[in-house]
C-alpha cells in the first residue's frame, strides 16, 4: 500500500462539546465514511465503570475496539490518564498490521497525564499519536521529548506520520518541531496556515496537526460540516498522502520539492 488517507480527531471521550450528548456511535459512522485507513485518536476511553453502568449505548469492550470494529483490524492503545473509575489515552486504528507499539509517558505534572503512542506498521512506517498539555511550559518539555523520540528511536530514513492534539494555539510547539525535525505539516504545506480545529462549533484555534516525512501530500481538509462538528469539541483533519520511493533519485526529488513546515 502506497496511498494513505490519514485522520486525526480528539474524540472528547465520546461526547459532544459540553458533554451534552454521547456521540460514540456517530463518531464510528463518520470515521467509516471518511475512508481513512490510518486513524489517530485522542481522549479515547479504555475503561469507565460508571459510564458503562449509566449509559445504555456504552460499548461492552472499550472505545477503541468499538470504533475499529470490522473496518480497522489492527489497533493500538496508549493508556495515559488513570482515575478511580477507569482510564483514557491515545489510539491508532490501522488497516495494515502493526508489528510493534509502545506508549511513551511524557507527563510533567501530576494532574496532567500525557503520552506519545508510537506504533510501527509491518512495512516499516512509524506512527506517532500525541496529546500534549494545556500549559506552554508543559508542552515545551513534551515536544522536546517528542523530538528526542524521533531522533533516538526512529531511523532517519524511515517514513513517519505524527498526528494528534498539540494544544498549541500559539504555534510555539509547531515552530519547535519545524526547526528541529525534517517533518512537514500537511495543512501548512497545502494551504500555508495551520488548521483551525477548536472549538468545533466555531473553530478559532489551531490545536490539531498532521506531520509527515517520506510522503507526498494531496488533499487536506478540516471536517467542519454540521455532522462532524457535532461529534466532539474538536474538528477532525483528513489528509491524502502517498508514500515516496526510498530510491536515491526519489529521495533527492523529495528534498528538492519539500514545502516549508
Amino acid at each position: 500500500m502506497r496511498d494513505f488517507k490519514l485522520l486525526t480527531l480528539n474524540i472528547h471521550k465520546g461526547f459532544s462539546a459540553g458533554n451534552r450528548q454521547f456521540t460514540l456511535q456517530k463518531i464510528r459512522q463518520c470515521l467509516r465514511e471518511s475512508g481513512a485507513n490510518l486513524v489517530f485518536l485522542q481522549e479515547v476511553i479504555g475503561e469507565h465503570e460508571k459510564h458503562q453502568e449509566n449509559i445504555s449505548e456504552w460499548p461492552k469492550n472499550n472505545q477503541f475496539e468499538y470504533l475499529a470494529d470490522s473496518v480497522w483490524h489492527h489497533f493500538a492503545y496508549g493508556k495515559n490518564a488513570i482515575y478511580q473509575h477507569g482510564h483514557h489515552g491515545n489510539a491508532i486504528l490501522s488497516e495494515l498490521p502493526l508489528k510493534d507499539w509502545n506508549n511513551v509517558d511524557v507527563s510533567t505534572l501530576s494532574f496532567s497525564q500525557r503520552g506519545i503512542l508510537h506504533g510501527v506498521l509491518e512495512n516499516g512506517i512509524h506512527l506517532l499519536c500525541v496529546h500534549f498539555g494545556l500549559f506552554e511550559a508543559e508542552r515545551k518539555q513534551q515536544v522536546q521529548q517528542l523530538i528526542e523520540t524521533i531522533e533516538n528511536d526512529i531511523p532517519h530514513s524511515a517514513a513517519l506520520i505524527l498526528a494528534g492534539d498539540f494544544n498549541d494555539w500559539r504555534g510555539k510547539a509547531h515552530a519547535q518541531i519545524c526547526s528541529q525535525t525534517d517533518l512537514t505539516e500537511v495543512h501548512v504545506s497545502k494551504k500555508n496556515h495551520r488548521a483551525k480545529t477548536f472549538p468545533a462549533f466555531f473553530p478559532l484555534l489551531a490545536m490539531d496537526r498532521i506531520y509527515t516525512r517520506g510522503f507526498s501530500i494531496g488533499n487536506v481538509d478540516v471536517m467542519t460540516d454540521s455532522t462532524w462538528k457535532s461529534l466532539s469539541d474538536h474538528c477532525a483533519i483528513v489528509a491524502d498522502v502517498q508514500l515516496i520511493s526510498a530510491s536515491p533519485e526519489d529521495t533527492e526529488a523529495e528534498d528538492t520539492e519539500r514545502m516549508p513546515c
